[in-house]
């Protein structure tokens, strides 16, 4: 069976984000190892050196099978193990990211973010980001890795739509703006 698109777009007050959902039969503690524990999150997306607590962090993306450069990431806020809030600066710019994880009735759910600096030019952080977070999965219950073949190419339409639609209602409204204040 093919992986389905599950992110969705958010506004926010700084911006627009890609938000995405996964569910986890485990305490929440346990989930939160992946994200704060260097050997948890290289099983499912890259490494780290440093120390969150001083705010300064070098990450390394590993997920696609190469190693990537060392980006330098701000952590922002860090409440274990519940909320992580970071700035990533990848080949001279940055993105926010976020990671909420929330605990009800034996299941962790955790909300990945990524603020996106343009709809038309990052709708491809979608189908990235469904394979991240289902190679979390697979992490977390140790089964084998998802193929990234499987989203590419069959998700890229699905995220650039959603791109679109977005970037039009946003025009639209700064139309709609601009001649309200004119007139």
């Amino acid at each position: 069976m093919m992986p389905q698109p599950t992110g969705r777009l958010v506004r926010k007050d700084d911006g627009v984000y890609l938000v995405l959902d996964r569910m986890f039969k485990a305490p929440i503690e346990q989930v939160w190892t992946y994200f704060s524990r260097s050997p948890r999150l290289a099983e499912w997306l890259g490494e780290y050196t440093g120390s969150g607590t001083t705010g300064a962090v070098k990450l390394r993306l590993t997920a696609d099978g190469t190693e990537g450069e060392w980006e330098d990431v701000t952590v922002l806020e860090c409440a274990a193990p519940h909320r992580l809030h970071a700035d990533v600066r990848e080949s001279g710019q940055s993105h926010r990211m976020f990671a909420h994880l929330t605990e009800a009735t034996g299941l962790t759910t955790v909300t990945v973010g990524r603020r996106l600096r343009s709809l038309v030019e990052e709708a491809d952080a979608g189908p990235r980001w469904d394979y991240y977070l289902d190679r979390l999965v697979a992490a977390h219950d140790h089964k084998p890795e998802p193929d990234w073949s499987s989203y590419g190419p069959a998700m890229r339409d699905h995220y650039r739509d959603l791109c679109r639609e977005l970037d039009r209602v946003l025009r639209s409204d700064a139309a709609a703006a601009r001649s309200g204040a004119a007139g």
